[in-house]
């Protein structure tokens, strides 16, 4: 079960690292505001604010990772689950802020996560 953990974290981080990407290289560009349902002006005038947020999600999967790849199992899974929960409480505050959509696209797949690595 433990493997099934750390490749639910492991693709949480991915998302966050995808989510990165699209906040702080194509928030202004076709693909960024397409994920994001922006027009172009909105988007050039908060891209500086947009890579805020997309430096956020840089550290969430770090946070992930530093948690995959500690060599002290406990001390891992205790860092994996206080990033997990860090995911979740940024998904809800996502959906209730922006789009209900963040809830199942961060919450619901870092709550999973998290009931893997409990059960692990």
């Amino acid at each position: 079960m433990e493997w099934i953990a750390n490749i639910l974290v492991a693709l949480i981080a991915l998302l966050h690292v995808y989510i990165l990407v699209l906040e702080m290289f194509l928030w202004n560009k076709p693909r960024g505001m397409k994920a994001f349902g922006l027009e172009q002006k909105f988007a050039d005038a908060t891209v500086s604010l947009a890579g805020n947020q997309g430096l956020y999600n840089g550290f969430l999967a770090a946070g992930l990772v530093f948690g995959l790849v500690y060599p002290q199992a406990e001390a891992a899974a205790h860092i994996q689950i206080f990033f997990l929960i860090c995911v979740m409480i940024a998904g809800i505050y996502g959906a209730a802020t922006a789009k209900f959509k963040i809830l199942f696209i961060q919450t619901v797949p870092a709550l999973i996560a998290l009931a893997a690595v409990l059960i692990a």
